[in-house]
């Protein structure tokens, strides 16, 4: 009964929202068997673009190159050929974390430059599997279903049918996108997280929403973006139940500090996996902010200072580069733009949380980043950009752009595979 009070008092059903509708056969469905209504042929339709991008990846991974490429990894593991070719790069860093553990050389590369959270997840499964590459891409796998089913099942209600399909086929055939298919990084797990840390505050379950934050932060520098969408959600729903209506002003939210009760401060837990590990980085090498120091050492040269704000390198590449690094540069910075572009859409169409989480995930790395390397599948951790993609082809009176655009960026995922297959760094 208690939880039927509070959400008696505090639910708001945004526009578009009921509490149950009606099935094709005249029956009625909760909103719950809605949001998942659709779920099973989304997840085939996972599977078999996994099959066909490890395929992918696989065939590059043994051609020969019939030309030279600037920054090429290959990375031999003993596995077979569909596992060794999704461990690239990065990959090479989680794994030896996996095996491993940290270890800090100040002013030199160390893997303290990355987070705990996915190569701890790794190692989880990896005592289950026997190896760890075969782990890392499993972990990869599983969570990028899961946060694609999270992504269908966030839409509901906030979108039309149709952009729903549109904007989860977007984030499928995203350019980056391979990177929750199969590749040993972290991305996944990231873009899983976040997903099910709205998904529980949007339930009202506060603690739980902070704890799963926690993982977040402990995973990735951007995951303060999740501590600040979540606390800012937070207060846009107490708004929402005081005003009883779906879109609230900045004034109205600020008010809404009056009405924060102790339950609604648990979202705040979020923070506690960021916190956590740079007491660890603290308590072991001395040094809390440790992974900062190894991103800026050289060879990634990731440091704060006005030549990586104002983006030096990436000029330097664009004008003297060689011809492969000036594309997948430029590459990233166009999607980095468009994601950029779709900030007003968000705020408009999602409200207040949705535009803190937004701004602030692409704010960090395209401030942070000195040539935009890295941001194009950082991207995709902007979710809401793909629901605002999904509304906007929705909108197209002409039905070839809807289908056009998807396409055209499945293509480009496909390319994107198979270089990375190749051993590419394309992000």
């Amino acid at each position: 009964m208690d939880g039927q009070r509070r959400s008696a008092t505090f639910v708001t059903i945004p526009r578009g929202r009921s509490t149950g509708s009606t099935d094709d056969r005249g029956g009625t469905m909760t909103t719950q068997s809605r949001a998942l209504r659709g779920v099973g042929p989304l997840v085939t339709a996972y599977a078999v673009v996994t099959v066909l991008l490890t395929t992918v990846v696989s065939w590059a991974q043994g051609l020969p190159l019939a030309a030279e490429i600037t920054n090429r990894s290959q990375i031999v593991t003993g596995d077979p050929i569909w596992i060794d070719a999704w461990v690239r790069w990065d990959s090479n860093w989680y794994g030896g974390i996996a095996e491993n553990g940290y270890f800090y050389h100040p002013g030199q590369q160390s893997p303290i430059a990355f987070f705990p959270s996915y190569p701890m997840a790794v190692r989880l499964v990896a005592e289950l599997v026997g190896d760890v590459q075969v782990a890392g891409v499993l972990v990869t796998v599983l969570c990028g279903a899961a946060s694609l089913v999270l992504f269908w099942r966030w839409l509901d209600g906030r979108v039309t049918s149709r952009a729903r399909r549109l904007a989860t086929a977007s984030l499928m055939a995203y350019p980056y996108a391979f990177f929750i298919y199969g590749a040993m990084y972290s991305d996944a797990l990231f873009l899983l997280c976040v997903l099910a840390a709205f998904t529980a505050l949007e339930a009202r379950h506060f603690a739980l929403a902070g704890l799963i934050g926690a993982v977040a932060t402990a995973g990735r520098p951007v995951g303060l973006a999740l501590v600040a969408g979540l606390v800012v959600r937070t207060l846009e729903m107490l708004a929402q139940s005081t005003s009883g209506r779906d879109k609230v002003s900045f004034r109205e939210l600020a008010r809404a500090l009056t009405t924060v009760r102790p339950r609604h401060t648990l979202v705040g837990l979020s923070v506690a996996g960021l916190l956590g590990w740079m007491a660890y980085l603290w308590f072991v090498f001395g040094n809390p902010v440790a992974f900062a120091d190894a991103q800026s050492s050289p060879g990634w040269d990731q440091g704060a200072g006005p030549r990586t704000w104002f983006k030096v390198g990436f000029g330097g590449q664009m004008l003297h580069g060689p011809w492969d690094t000036k594309a997948i540069l430029f590459a990233q910075f166009f999607v980095c733009l468009l994601a950029v572009l779709a900030i007003p859409q968000v705020f408009r169409r999602f409200g207040w949380g949705y535009l803190t989480y937004a701004v602030i995930v692409l704010g960090i790395p395209l401030v942070g980043s000195k040539d935009f390397l890295g941001c194009g599948r950082y991207v995709m951790m902007a979710f809401p950009v793909f629901a605002v993609l999904g509304a906007l082809l929705d909108q197209q009176p002409r039905r070839w752009i809807r289908v056009a655009v998807p396409a055209v960026s499945a293509v480009a995922l496909l390319v994107a595979t198979f270089f990375y297959g190749l051993g590419v760094l394309i992000s």
